[in-house]
């Protein structure tokens, strides 16, 4: 089941889980089975996330399917989604590369256990069998708290304050409904503003093919040193993809302005440019590489400096 996205909805019939900025995960476990994690789109990443097996030694005689989200902590604490894709991208990781990147699975509903479906049942009754389940005793498995008789501000303030992705509003006698995108669960991510200062652009694809595709941006960092912030890809209307195109033109230069080297896959089709325009971007947070996450274009800064772009 998928949420909508939209402001936080009111009244008593809703409520509130934090959002966690991680990979979304179905989890069959228990019976004498094992424990199976599947990806979004069905692929078996069992193999990724080994320590999540220790979910059977809980379970007893249980059979379960469980939704989630796997996530992989940062020095504070708060979910990283760039320290989580080195665990994602690796099929069987070593020992090494678990202890320095664990991950923990987040459940946050109930969809079947040992042999009763319980998609139709409402949503605060298949919390209360979740946590009957009584799975938190493993380190590596919690059921984070849902809140009754907050507000969504309030909630919305509290994930602000421990800068998390946001928050989800579930509607109390809600059923799960598998792969459908409901207005019974509705999120809200946290936005932020930033200045970046285009040192480069890559060309679109299809339609796009002979206009900006991406703008590759960066910040200074504190001894003045332009470093690579990621790419911009969307936000852009039209007529911001054909004049992006015509003004960056005019400030080509061969070599990238960055201090740092710029990932692999936009370098090979980046085309450089001074650093001299600042726009402004929204984006969910900056990872621990010092990239920013989910930016978007929201318009050019012609009255900041350059040198006004400063990174975290």
């Amino acid at each position: 089941m998928l949420p909508t996205p939209g402001e936080p909805p009111e009244g008593g019939e809703w409520a509130f889980e934090f959002k966690w900025d991680g990979m979304r995960a179905l989890v069959v476990a228990g019976g004498g089975g094992g424990v199976r994690v599947l990806s979004r789109v069905g692929n078996d990443v069992t193999s990724t996330f080994p320590e999540i097996a220790a979910l059977a030694e809980v379970l007893d005689a249980h059979q379960v399917v469980l939704d989630g989200e796997v996530v992989a902590w940062d020095a504070s604490g708060r979910p990283d989604f760039g320290r989580l894709q080195a665990r994602m991208h690796r099929a069987r990781p070593d020992p090494g590369l678990v202890r320095r990147v664990p991950v923990a699975l987040l459940l946050f509903d109930l969809l079947w256990v040992d042999g009763v479906e319980v998609l139709g049942e409402p949503y605060v009754r298949r919390r209360e069998r979740l946590r009957e389940l009584a799975v938190t005793t493993v380190g590596t498995v919690r059921v984070p708290e849902h809140h009754i008789g907050l507000t969504g501000d309030r909630m919305l303030a509290i994930a602000a304050e421990h800068d998390l992705e946001g928050i989800v509003a579930k509607r109390l006698g809600s059923p799960y409904r598998p792969g459908v995108r409901s207005a019974d669960w509705i999120k809200t991510a946290l936005r932020h503003t930033t200045h970046v200062v285009i040192g480069g652009w890559v060309p679109g694809s299809g339609t796009h093919r002979h206009v900006l595709g991406s703008l590759i941006v960066g910040v200074y960092d504190e001894r003045g040193m332009l470093r690579c912030a990621g790419h911009v890809g969307t936000g852009f209307s039209e007529n911001d993809r054909a004049v992006f195109g015509e003004a960056l033109d005019e400030l080509a230069r061969p070599t990238s302005p960055f201090s740092d080297a710029v990932p692999a896959e936009l370098a090979r089709y980046a085309r450089w440019v001074e650093p001299v325009i600042v726009v402004e971007v929204e984006y969910r947070h900056w990872t621990g590489e010092r990239r920013l996450r989910h930016p978007a274009f929201r318009r050019v800064c012609p009255d900041v400096p350059p040198e006004n772009a400063v990174g975290p």
